[in-house]
């Protein structure tokens, strides 16, 4: 995959959430632009993000191992009861 396919992807409005699919048959799904990282040759991809949007930690993923991104249908979020 190209540093550019993934640049075009995160900058697109609105923003259709996708999940990378990588050489090992793992997978990583990318909710948010705000989620992703990208550097010359790997996408850093934040995880567990049930707090705030914030990612309790993240994982590198190589560039070059990525074999196909596919599109997420994302419900809207649904409203919390109390």
């Amino acid at each position: 995959m190209t540093l550019q396919t993934v640049q075009k992807l995160l900058a697109k409005r609105p923003f259709q959430a996708f999940r990378l699919v990588m050489s090992s048959g793992k997978t990583y799904e990318v909710r948010h632009p705000e989620m992703a990282w990208l550097t010359k040759t790997d996408i850093l991809v934040g995880l567990d993000t049930a707090d705030e949007r914030v990612p309790a930690e993240y994982d590198t993923c190589s560039l070059l191992h990525v074999t196909a991104i596919e599109p997420l249908n994302v419900a809207p979020a649904e409203t919390k009861r109390s």
